[in-house]
């Protein structure tokens, strides 16, 4: 909110979170019953302004989803600054404008004379609705705005949108209420003087209202777009419309560029901040940033498409998690998928900053379930080698495969592609000893046994020996033989009295602590005791299945106070948490150690020495208590 909150300042239906949109159900309900059951609306308003409404509400999300993806290219980024979850929370309201609006037209298309029946199109509306913008919106657009910065109504109101200094295309439309209502009226002088006119027409004034919303979010996109050739070409052009850079110095210096979207007024009255065609001209050159470190991640389910910075921004900012209403996109989801299969690459999802480090996360455009279609791996690790390679050629020190993309299986933890590209520069870290030194840090110190079930991966194999090695009994669940000779293979001879081999669940009914390494069913999970604690090593989190134990996330850690641009979560996730697979990589980055730290085996004479590192550089551990459960 505004530093004093002013009066109207909050929206009518703040507290329907988004329950909010039931308000429309009125207008649905009317739609639906002119359209499917004969019911009488000459003009058919009900459904047209629900058209309106979602298709406002789209345009507003692919301008989110453009932006964020541009602004982590970062090649003609404007405002070089970190954005926080603060600014993704306090803007998560953004779509009230839509329903405001909506709400307006419904007296307006009801009670003023000419606006309901409209035709289709009308020539001159459009040449009307032009000049009542130019002439009426923007004019007194700019005096409202310079009177929204005096300080007694900034405090009251407009400071509420200043606190996003680096804007998003949502940061044009985050005002409180009262002052939208003030914009409203400014606003409705093109679409009313066609009507006073009898000049109006439904696509002129969608068409409007669809070019107003470009323009807002063209100048809050924070990247600079505008190609210098147009001013070149239309000299005039720079009093008529205005850029992303042109906007972004309103935020910056706060007192200059007040225009709407016409610098005009600005240059009239003398408040053209002075600066501005040099941050345009620098903003259109851009700025190639290096880039020290890759994190390389892929989709999980089809719903987390949505999830990723790129996609909603609220739904980016919580850890993931399927709400009930998520399913209605579920066939857009598919769509996504099968888009990405078919000829999508490798593309930038997240920018981040830490001690002078320059952190890229890149997504692998596929999901889960296709890293386990023996059809697919051919062609993900031909992504993943691909993603490597580019790494490589902008000087990246680092490449670190998150979730499946580091899978003993699909790669050998990524030793393929040492073996295929001897004289690679970048390091490939799986960040798994880091993963080892997560979950043996979990484990108190006055353990005494511990359950363990999973295969017998590099790192299971690890954590085995780690844990032995502390004097703790391992009481390892395998039906395979093979898998119980791999375990005592990794172990010394000396150490081997302290693996049990269990054959049933059943065997770790006396054990509070549980590490698990594959999905365990409810039935299974029944036997452990009451309070046990499941730590996962898995990528994945286990389904919970009892309310009366602990369920650990996947191995992580928190990420340092100093890291930079951090505003959405790592799947599931808390805020301001990271994967340890993701640490490894920054850390070993940070450390500048120049070993590969992949392949089949991991160093368990390592595991110390990076955990330390981890520490030094600002990672906290992250987990439950385990000691207040401990007998």
């Amino acid at each position: 909110m505004a530093s004093t909150p002013g009066p109207l300042s909050k929206w009518p239906w703040a507290n329907m979170g988004n329950f909010k949109y039931l308000t429309l159900s009125p207008l649905v309900m009317k739609a639906v019953h002119t359209n499917f059951f004969g019911g009488r609306e000459t003009d058919n308003f009900s459904l047209l302004l629900l058209i309106l409404v979602a298709t406002r509400y789209l345009h507003n999300q692919l301008w989110i989803s453009i932006s964020r993806y541009q602004n982590a290219r970062g090649t003609h980024q404007i405002q070089n600054r970190s954005i926080k979850f603060e600014q993704v929370d306090r803007e998560g309201s953004w779509d009230d404008y839509i329903l405001m609006y909506a709400f307006m037209f419904i007296p307006l298309h009801a009670f003023i004379p000419g606006a309901s029946n409209l035709p289709l199109w009308n020539t001159k509306g459009l040449f009307v609705i032009i000049l009542a913008h130019a002439g009426l919106s923007e004019f007194f657009y700019y005096w409202a705005h310079r009177a929204l910065h005096h300080h007694y109504l900034y405090n009251l109101y407009h400071s509420h949108h200043h606190s996003s200094f680096v804007t998003e295309p949502i940061t044009s439309v985050v005002h409180p209420f009262a002052e939208h209502l003030i914009y409203a009226a400014v606003f409705s002088a093109g679409p009313l003087a066609t009507v006073v006119t009898k000049t109006a027409s439904t696509a002129v004034i969608f068409c409007y209202l669809i070019w107003f919303d470009f323009m807002n979010n063209m100048g809050h996109c924070n990247f600079e777009f505008v190609p210098q050739w147009a001013f070149k070409i239309c000299p005039p052009l720079k009093y008529l419309m205005y850029t992303p850079s042109f906007h972004s110095l309103h935020h910056s210096q706060v007192h200059t560029n007040f225009s709407l979207f016409m610098p005009l007024y600005d240059y009239l009255y003398g408040t053209a901040d002075k600066s501005s065609d040099g941050l345009y001209d620098s903003a259109c050159r851009g700025r190639k940033e290096k880039v020290d470190v890759v994190h390389l991640t892929h989709a999980t389910s089809l719903l987390s498409f949505f999830h990723l910075r790129l996609g909603f921004a609220s739904f980016a900012a919580a850890p993931y998690s399927v709400k009930w209403y998520m399913w209605v996109i579920w066939p857009i989801s598919n769509g996504i998928m099968i888009f990405l299969w078919l000829c999508g690459q490798t593309f930038r999802a997240e920018k981040n900053r830490l001690n002078g480090l320059h952190i890229e996360t890149w997504v692998v455009p596929r999901y889960t379930f296709q890293y386990f279609m023996p059809s697919e791996r051919a062609g993900i690790n031909k992504l993943i080698q691909d993603s490597i390679l580019e790494a490589d050629k902008k000087e990246a020190k680092v490449i670190s495969l998150g979730l499946l993309n580091q899978s003993e299986d699909l790669n050998g933890s990524g030793e393929l592609f040492l073996r295929k590209q001897q004289d690679l520069k970048v390091r490939i870290v799986d960040g798994n000893t880091l993963v080892a030194a997560v979950i043996l840090n979990s484990i108190p110190h006055s353990a005494t046994s511990v359950f363990m079930c999973g295969g017998a991966s590099k790192l299971g194999c690890a954590i085995v020996r780690l844990l032995s090695e502390r004097g703790i009994k391992v009481q390892l669940l395998t039906e395979s033989k093979e898998q119980l000779y791999k375990f005592k293979m990794a172990i010394p001879s000396y150490l081997q009295d302290n693996v049990i081999h269990a054959r049933r669940y059943q065997a770790g009914n006396n054990c509070k602590i549980w590490i698990v390494g594959r999905q365990v069913s409810w039935k299974d999970q029944m036997q452990a005791p009451k309070g046990a604690h499941f730590v996962p090593f898995s990528p994945f989190p286990i389904k919970e299945g009892r309310k009366d134990c602990t369920y650990h996330t996947t191995p992580a850690m928190r990420m340092p106070p100093n890291l930079e641009n951090v505003h959405s979560c790592e799947n599931w996730l808390p805020r301001r948490v990271m994967s340890a697979w993701r640490a490894g990589g920054i850390v070993h980055a940070l450390q500048g150690w120049d070993h590969h730290e992949c392949g089949q085996t991991i160093n368990t004479a390592d595991v110390s020495e990076v955990w330390e590192a981890a520490l030094k550089h600002g990672f906290l551990p992250f987990s439950p208590s385990l000691g207040e459960c401990m007998d």
